[in-house]
């Protein structure tokens, strides 16, 4: 067995690597190194602790899609929900309705297509009745529409201009006012942006650790009062930020974590902004035999090894790694047991 060299740095990362178990090549190390480490039995987490803005997530703006005159807005901070007024337009209403696709057309007689289920599926919502939902414009949904329109106060058409309906997953939050009551309005203009009602944190992360940041992923939220609460990975997007003058563009990975359960909403509800540390787990093995990473040698023949230290004499073996975290990385392979002595750098 031919040592290389020492490791001087690994990255984390899982996923056994490396050469087997002992071997008849295994060589005596000669003199017996001055530092040393013991093999720990310990639970091996690769985690990043970032810090975090809690708050509502990311803002979305709202355009308008009609010509007219702004008339009514809301207040900043107010909560809207399904069939309740967004904005007014030349006195009449905008309508929030919950959905995942924006408006891009009017809805009429005779058209197909997901927009028209979303439609009909928030009609249905709102207690209209007589049509099929579905993804079929017909004569029922005309009619529920026109009910509908009768309700808020429109001209009852049975077609929904583009621009008289706005859709959000759900309810939202008035996070800002881009208009004024009373200023003229045209299609593409902002009217306001919103945020969801519920606490979200976002976090801006280095693209080095977007490995951490998976959709679904669970990470821990400590809030300022040192309450953990469990919190899910919602959203994963790469911003780019222009950069000043001279000053090369910065690349972030902004992650937004939402809290899934009602305790941690209600924990979360004692602040209305708040920074709070958020804790990513990529990986974690439990009841493992680590070393420091500084420990492992690199074979000639390829793979990791440690030198063994027993007594007055050491011997190199080689071994088998596996998830690297924190400084250490998990090992085995035969000759390696818990407090099994193992050469360090000089």
């Amino acid at each position: 067995m031919v040592v290389v060299a020492a490791v001087a740095a690994v990255g984390a990362v899982s996923g056994f690597g490396g050469g087997g178990g002992a071997s008849d090549d295994d060589g005596a190390a000669g003199a017996v190194p001055a530092n040393t480490a013991e093999v720990t039995r310990q639970t091996l987490t690769d985690a990043l602790t970032v810090d975090g803005q809690l708050g509502h997530g990311p803002a979305t703006t709202v355009a308008s899609r009609l010509t007219g005159t702004v008339t009514a807005l809301p207040e900043t901070g107010e909560e809207i929900g399904r069939g309740e007024t967004l904005y007014a337009v030349d006195d009449r209403p905008v309508t929030l309705m919950y959905g995942a696709m924006p408006a891009y057309r009017a809805l009429e007689p005779g058209i197909e297509g997901p927009d028209v289920r979303q439609l009909e599926e928030n009609l249905s919502a709102l207690g209209h009745t007589g049509f099929t939902v579905d993804e079929e414009y017909t004569h029922g949904t005309a009619e529920a529409v026109r009910q509908w329109q009768e309700d808020r106060g429109l001209e009852e058409t049975g077609v929904v201009d583009l621009g008289r309906v706005v859709f959000a997953p759900g309810a939202v939050r008035v996070d800002g006012l881009a208009a004024a009551e009373g200023d003229p309005t045209a299609p593409g203009q902002a009217v306001l942006s919103h945020t969801s009602t519920t606490k979200a944190v976002t976090v801006a992360l280095d693209p080095a650790d977007q490995r951490l940041a998976e959709v679904g992923a669970a990470v821990t939220v400590t809030l300022p009062d040192d309450t953990p609460v469990d919190g899910r990975v919602a959203e994963v997007a790469t911003v780019v930020e222009p950069g000043g003058q001279g000053e090369e563009a910065r690349t972030e990975v902004e992650v937004v974590v939402e809290l899934p359960d009602e305790e941690a909403q209600r924990a979360a509800d004692a602040y209305a902004m708040a920074a709070v540390d958020v804790t990513f787990t990529a990986g974690e093995r439990p009841d493992v035999l680590t070393v420091p990473v500084a420990a492992l040698l690199a074979l000639a023949e390829g793979g990791f090894g440690v030198e063994v230290v027993e007594g007055e004499t050491s011997r190199y073996l080689p071994v088998e790694t596996g998830l690297f975290a924190g400084g250490r990385v998990e090992v085995s392979g035969e000759g390696i047991a818990e407090g099994t002595i193992v050469g360090m750098p000089g």
